[in-house]
């Protein structure tokens, strides 16, 4: 059966029953339908916090290697063994969702469900962060053509541009105020997905109304031709912007296919922003449950890296342990196998791709955390294969674990959920982050092209080297650091697989995210509004007469 098929015949149990495992009274919830609500900020209790669990991942090829499916099914394994446990994920773009990828609600016998709501509108949070940044836009385009309140913004230095929730190359680059007079002035800018909003960002951070309030006002818009910084509270923005993100802010509840309790919320890009869910969704599962398990996009260089630095020292959390998904095919493709033949068996460039998970598994424990290896098994990969990854591990002494997440949910992750249980009982961590925020802007970037990523040196372009000035002029050096690059390398050329070394990250820009809390710099070629492909999945999605959606997948 497909995912769709399967999530179909999955009886969903109502709202206030999954609540209950909480310890929620229905009362306290904030219905959407039968299978869906909105959860209070008020469960969120620091003193009563469990153990908290990363999942991530070994370098993925454009598939994926199942981070999120391994999630579920851990979180259902560990509540079939007696184990209060929730898991807390990032919604879907509806760009992904009717672009390349589909669906990204787990798979098989571990998803999430009311799968077909979750890929699609879900509660509105992602429609509200799209409101409240264009309306930042708005504004600034008003005040530009505004003849008695005008703040002077030169327009040549906003960087602010539009959002939406879709995959839409034609609206990266624009000009906007044409027309005459009357429509505004004329200037370059563009459209951003809804996921690389920095208001998705903010949101995603904020501990509460206040704090998101706060945080939006600081989101840096340009200068005025005196050189004076313009921010969003400088516009009288971001009281309108709190209001319109007044639910969006509040966790979503839903479930799993076997009836455990999952928390979605937020969805920020892995490769421009954090690239895991809201700081409150996180904590109210901490304060709920024994165990949280969540997990960060890409690869451990990406998402988990940003987890740790950003979000876990923004809201001064201390994860136990990392998760770390590995696959055959993708430890196959690391070593040299082409990404069309990683399905078939090779042992030899399965050996080959190992360095790559020992790097993953090194980056883990430089955050003093205990790492597991979880290999997420497909019907391609052979028993020589599977035994030659456990060999591995377990002579470099990593936890390890063979998980049948897919085709067997949480029966199949029960090995794997009492190795966790096993560890966090014997690792005693001392998470820290990377680096200090204290350290120049430059050694910070370093910092993580050097010792997460393998890196030799840091190159900057001449626009980069004027970004760092601008952002010392602005007082902004103790920021955290949020680098985009590629996902398919731990390098930034994508074409670089495996464990790479003696290489250059080369900074082409640095972007300023002063409500977030970060400074982006940019290596590569990063897309903030992605296009769709050539076979779109929206070409397969239909409704039928009784309102039952297909193709979602």
């Amino acid at each position: 059966m497909t995912d769709l098929e399967i999530a179909r015949k999955t009886k969903l149990r109502p709202i206030e029953e999954i609540a209950e495992q909480l310890g929620i009274k229905p009362e306290d919830l904030e219905l959407y339908g039968k299978y869906k609500a909105k959860l209070p900020l008020s469960f969120i209790d620091r003193s009563k916090f469990g153990k908290l669990i990363l999942v991530s991942a070994i370098t993925p090829t454009p598939a994926g290697e199942g981070k999120t499916t391994v999630s579920i099914g851990l979180t259902q394994a560990l509540n079939r063994i007696g184990k209060r446990s929730a898991v807390v994920l990032r919604e879907p773009s509806l760009g992904p969702v009717f672009g390349i990828k589909g669906g990204a609600a787990g798979g098989g016998y571990s998803q999430v469900v009311p799968m077909e709501d979750i890929n699609l509108h879900f509660t509105g949070d992602f429609a509200a962060v799209e409101k409240a940044h264009n309306l930042l836009a708005a504004l600034i385009d008003n005040n530009i053509q505004s003849k008695n309140r005008s703040l002077r913004l030169d327009p040549r230095t906003i960087s602010w541009k539009r959002v939406m929730d879709m995959n839409d190359r034609s609206l990266r680059s624009i000009v906007v105020g044409l027309g005459g007079t009357a429509h505004g002035i004329p200037r370059e800018t563009g459209f951003d997905i809804t996921a690389a909003s920095e208001v998705m960002a903010i949101l995603c951070l904020s501990n509460d109304i206040k704090d998101l309030k706060k945080r939006l006002g600081n989101i840096f818009v340009g200068f005025t031709f005196d050189k004076k910084p313009i921010y969003a509270r400088d516009l009288n923005a971001n009281g309108a912007m709190t209001a319109l993100l007044k639910d969006a802010i509040k966790p979503n509840l839903v479930q799993t296919i076997e009836g455990t309790p999952a928390i979605i919320h937020g969805g920020p890009f892995a490769n421009i922003a954090q690239g895991t869910n809201t700081v409150v969704a996180t904590q109210t599962a901490l304060s709920l449950t024994d165990y949280t398990i969540t997990e960060a996009g890409f690869g451990f260089d990406l998402g988990a890296e940003k987890f740790m630095d950003i979000k876990c020292r923004s809201a001064e959390l201390s994860p136990k342990a990392s998760v770390l998904v590995a696959t055959i095919r993708a430890l196959r493709y690391h070593g040299g196998q082409s990404l069309k033949d990683i399905k078939t068996p090779n042992i030899e460039a399965l050996a080959k791709g190992i360095p790559n998970l020992e790097k993953h598994v090194e980056n883990i424990k430089q955050f003093k955390l205990a790492p597991i290896v979880a290999i997420n098994k497909f019907q391609t990969d052979t028993q020589e294969e599977i035994d030659l990854l456990v060999d591995f591990c377990k002579q470099n002494n990593i936890p390890v674990a063979v998980a049948d997440v897919w085709g067997k949910g949480g029966a199949g992750t029960e090995e794997l959920a009492h190795l966790v249980v096993k560890t966090l009982d014997e690792y005693d961590s001392e998470f820290e982050p990377l680096y200090p925020l204290t350290d120049s802007v430059k050694t910070k970037i370093e910092t993580i092209s050097k010792k997460i990523y393998g890196a030799e040196a840091v190159d900057y372009t001449a626009k980069a080297k004027s970004d760092l000035a601008k952002i010392s002029t602005l007082g902004l050096d103790n920021l955290a650091i949020c680098i985009a690059k590629t996902q398919k390398s731990l390098s930034d050329n994508p074409d670089l697989v495996g464990r790479p070394k003696d290489f250059v990250i080369t900074v082409r820009q640095i972007e300023i995210a002063s409500g977030a809390g970060f400074l982006v710099p940019i290596t590569g070629e990063i897309m903030r509004m992605p296009g769709l492909p050539e076979m779109p999945a929206a070409e397969k999605i239909d409704i039928d007469e009784d309102g039952n959606i297909t193709g979602v997948f």
